[in-house]
């Protein structure tokens, strides 16, 4: 508990597209929990052309040259439980009043690291209100992925097939929706978790 790990997310090619670093709450069963506050320093990706991901035209979206850059997670700081070998993660986002939603990041598992763990975002997500309603999110996204080649439309059933699931166990109040951690607070003296210098370099 306390040591720093890195959250990678990998392109299909398996080039290196976000790192995050992640404080450990427990790692235990093949199962990462990790804190990421905001204003933590972490490896991005940007466009090439220096355009904002959203001004792009979506059938030019995941097409368009990227580059790794370094940059900070802005917005809500939050917790993040990370099954190794499942195709989701849920994140716990915090803003200064503290639990504000529950965020079903869907993702494709890429293995362990001896500094973290990998993944390849699945752009289909799924957000869980306090009251756990659910709505879909990036849904046209995640078509135009498909239609770039960079997801599968294999790849894409299992992902919604796995969000629906999630939205069912969210509408009724079941773990991890019944409220554990939502009242999570960091170690007393925890600093921001940072990144090994190597993955900084030359960014």
């Amino acid at each position: 508990m306390g040591r720093t790990v890195v959250e990678r997310f990998l392109r299909p090619d398996g080039s290196v597209a976000q790192c995050h670093p992640l404080r450990v709450v427990s790692d235990e069963g093949g199962t990462l929990l990790g804190w990421l506050p905001a204003g933590t320093e972490i490896v991005g990706s940007g466009l090439v052309d220096g355009r904002r991901r959203r001004d792009v035209p979506l059938a030019e979206r995941f097409l368009a040259p990227r580059r790794q850059l370094r940059d900070v997670w802005r917005g809500t700081s939050n917790l993040r439980l990370i099954p190794a070998r499942e195709w989701y993660s849920i994140w716990w986002f915090f803003d200064e009043t503290g639990f504000r939603c529950w965020y079903v990041n869907l993702e494709i598992p890429a293995g362990r690291t001896a500094e973290g763990v990998d993944r390849v975002d699945g752009v289909l997500d799924l957000v869980v209100h306090p009251d756990r309603s659910c709505r879909w999110k990036d849904e046209d996204e995640a078509e135009a992925a498909v239609e770039a080649g960079r997801l599968t439309a294999a790849e894409l059933d299992r992902l919604r097939g796995e969000g629906e699931r999630l939205r069912v166990l969210a509408e009724a109040g079941a773990p991890p929706f019944d409220g554990g951690w939502t009242g999570f607070r960091p170690e007393p003296g925890w600093a921001p978790p940072r990144l090994p210098a190597h993955l900084l370099a030359g960014l």
